[in-house]
Formats: structure tokens, C-alpha cells, sequence
């Protein structure tokens, strides 16, 4: 019987361990997590969602403070298109974050950059193109495209001296959609260097409908796309992310022709992942009917979170002069149009409940949006409960290499 460490993920020269630790959000895909996967030998993801924010929090900058001292006479305005980031600021945060990644590593895997077309930041081509060009110029091994359909973004780029020496995949949820990509892409004459295909089962922002995802599944999306490329004759690593539990279910897809797996939601329960341990806990305790799809982004993909997300029902005033990354090019976000609805229709009330959105930048950035993978109920059976009812945190380490050795099913708790 096979195990995942019996399989290797080739991209270019790099021979690694066939597993990639997915890109969660605004400090949960810590550089410490990502750090461990590359000495390891697979791949970590750090993420560039509201990376100045991040920045600020872990390295001491001032990005937030100093765009809210500047946009402070706009805050009870309900129009928001005269808040534009600082383009030279997010190309320092995004070099510094990604310089201290890369400084550190260790081992022969790879570190890569998650990078978010729906992050639109009030400017979307000009701030994707900033967030790109910063990571590469900072040496990042690899830039995974998610959260969009990415048609133009290697366009953005193709201009940049590493173009063709660092490595860019695509997130995709469908065939169609990997072939929309190729198709758009095709005039740069560059393929991206591995697919990670995302099933309904995963984390945070899904690429199916609110009312349909459960109508899909991985392994036959995983399949569709694998037999395509085939009928292609084109070699592109394929790497199937979302509801991957345990070694064995990994092994599975190895044997079925994936390159390698990308998997996220038990590492998020380790000590290595940015959620406060308090929330940590909630995420061991839940059980599968705490767990729902929503429609509270303003991105409008529907998201997995827990039912107890602080952040779901809340209606804190939009900050948008201190954040701002979902506002779109016209200055609006969702939420901000949902707040100023509630505040209209209930003008006497000292507090609101803003129930269809989310004002995701704070709640992101606070950990008040528990989002997790459908499979987040089984996180319990990963560990042992103390006598005072807390769960074990886990090691990246443990985890990881629970994942590369296990067989039968089987998950490996710790000593």
C-alpha cells in the first residue's frame, strides 16, 4: 500500500514532497506555517490579502494608521471613491513580507504567494499589478492566481525579467474556467506551471454557486481537467485542493494522476497558523451542523464559514478609509451599500444588525470570520482533549508529515 511520501511533485528542477499547504487569508498562512512546508520539502503558502494590514501587525509599519490620517475627512461620507491606496505602499509591504519569508527559508520546498484578483482595492489592475511585480522583485519562489478568473494578469507581468523563471499556477473550480484562462493568456506564450483545482468542500471563498456547489465534487472536476490537459498533450502539474483529510484520500488522488495535493484545513489548528488560539478551539469543538455556505462577502462568491463568526450579523460602521480592499473601481463595496441601507431604514438606532453582508476587511482582520473547510468538524479526531476540555494545538511538523506517511486511513495524534 502507497503513501503520499511514495509520490514527487516536479516543477522545473525542484523535485518536493507532493503537498501544498493552501493560501489562507490576512495572517492565517503565516510565514512561520509556510516556512515549514518549505523545510519539509513541499510548498507554503504566505498570502497577500491585506498585506499593509499584515504588514503593520507583524513587522511594525504604519500602512493603516498613516491611509486613515489621510482619509479621515471621509469617513462619515458614504461615498468611498476618493480612498485610493498608495500604490508605492503596498509595493513596500507586500517586498517586506515577502523578504522575510524568503530570508528565513529553509530546506529544499518552496514558498509561494496566494495573490487575489478580488481584491480589488478601489484600483483593481493597478493594485494586482503592484502586488505581483512587489512579490517577484522580493524573490518569491511562486505566485499562485486565486480568487478570480486571472484572464489578464500574466499580461500585467509578462514584462517583469522573472517572468519566466518563477513559478504561477491557477486556482480553478471547473474545466471551463482553466480553459478561459489559457485561452486569454495564450498571446504571453506562457503556460502557468501547475493547476491547483479547487472542489466545493474547501475553505473561504468557493467558485460555485450559493445554491448549487454541493452539486459538484472534487474528484470528477479533478478528472474532467486531468483528461483535458491529456487530449492537449499539454504537461501541467494538476493539484486538487478542498475536503483532502488524510494521507490516504491524498495518496488516492496521487494514484489517480495528480502531480500533488493542496490541503489547509487541519493546518489550521496548528501552531504554526496565525488564528488566535481562542478561536483554534472553536474550530476543534465544531461539529458538522455549526458549519455553513453563505452569502455575506461582498466579493460575491459564496463562502464556508462557522455559524458563530463573530463578524456574521454585525453592523460596524465600514472602514473603508483604514482598509478598503474589497471597494471596487467605482469606490463601492457591498457591504458599505448594505450598512447605509440598515442605517437609513433604522435612523433612531444607536446600534444596527447588518445580516446579507459582511464588512469582510475588519472582520478579516480581527479573525471575526471563521472561515473552514467543510471537514473542519473532524479536527477533534485529529488531536487529544486536555482535562480542563482544550484540544491539543498541533505542530506544522506533525501535521505535515501525518499527511506524507499515513496509510489505511489512519491519522497520527500526537504524543
Amino acid at each position: 500500500m502507497k503513501c503520499v511520501d511514495d509520490f514527487r511533485l516536479r516543477l522545473g528542477k525542484h523535485e518536493l514532497v507532493p503537498i501544498m499547504i493552501g493560501g489562507m487569508g490576512v495572517d492565517i498562512s503565516t510565514v512561520d506555517l509556510a516556512l515549514e512546508a518549505a523545510r519539509l520539502g513541499g510548498v507554503g503558502h504566505i498570502s497577500d490579502a491585506m498585506v499593509p494590514t499584515v504588514s503593520d501587525r507583524r513587522y511594525d509599519t504604519k500602512f493603516v494608521k498613516n491611509k486613515l490620517k489621510q482619509y479621515k475627512y471621509n469617513v462619515a461620507n458614504t461615498d468611498k471613491s476618493d480612498v485610493k491606496f498608495d500604490l508605492g505602499h503596498i509595493e513596500e509591504a507586500t517586498r517586506l513580507h515577502v523578504r522575510k519569508a524568503m530570508d528565513a527559508k529553509q530546506g529544499d520546498g518552496l514558498v509561494f504567494i496566494n495573490c487575489m484578483e478580488k481584491l480589488t482595492m478601489n484600483a483593481p489592475r493597478e493594485t494586482l499589478k503592484i502586488r505581483l511585480k512587489a512579490a517577484l522583485d522580493a524573490g518569491i519562489d511562486g505566485i499562485t492566481l486565486a480568487a478570480g478568473l486571472h484572464l489578464g494578469s500574466f499580461g500585467l507581468i509578462e514584462d517583469h525579467p522573472r517572468f519566466r523563471d518563477a513559478k504561477f499556477g491557477i486556482i480553478v473550480s471547473s474545466l471551463r474556467a482553466l480553459q478561459l484562462f489559457l485561452r486569454k493568456n495564450a498571446r504571453t506564450n506562457r503556460l502557468p506551471d501547475y493547476i491547483v483545482v479547487e472542489g466545493p468542500l474547501a475553505g473561504g471563498h468557493l467558485g460555485f454557486g450559493l445554491d448549487d456547489w454541493m452539486d459538484y465534487d472534487l474528484a470528477t472536476i479533478n478528472a474532467e481537467v486531468i483528461a483535458y490537459l491529456k487530449a492537449e498533450h499539454l504537461e501541467i502539474p494538476v493539484i486538487p485542493a478542498g475536503g483532502i483529510f488524510t494521507g490516504s484520500e491524498a495518496t488516492g488522488f496521487l494514484e489517480a494522476g495528480a502531480a500533488a495535493v493542496q490541503v489547509a484545513t487541519r493546518f489550521t489548528v496548528s501552531k504554526e497558523c496565525g488564528l488566535p488560539d481562542p478561536v483554534k478551539q472553536e474550530y476543534f469543538k465544531a461539529e458538522e451542523k455549526d458549519i455553513e455556505v453563505n452569502g455575506i462577502s461582498p466579493t460575491g462568491y459564496p463562502m464556508r464559514m462557522l455559524k458563530n463568526s463573530p463578524g456574521i450579523g454585525s453592523g460596524i460602521r465600514p472602514n473603508c478609509e483604514a482598509y478598503g480592499y474589497i471597494l471596487d473601481s467605482n469606490g463601492k463595496c457591498a457591504y458599505v451599500e448594505a450598512y447605509n441601507r440598515e442605517v437609513a431604514a433604522h435612523p433612531d438606532a444607536k446600534k444596527i444588525k447588518v445580516y446579507d453582508k459582511t464588512c469582510l476587511c475588519t472582520h478579516m482582520r480581527n479573525f471575526d470570520i471563521w472561515t473552514c473547510g467543510h471537514y473542519t468538524y473532524k479536527l477533534k479526531d485529529t488531536s487529544v482533549r486536555d482535562a480542563d476540555g482544550h484540544y491539543q494545538l498541533l505542530s506544522a511538523e506533525h501535521i505535515f508529515k501525518d499527511y506524507q506517511f499515513s496509510k489505511e486511513g489512519r491519522i497520527a495524534l500526537p504524543d
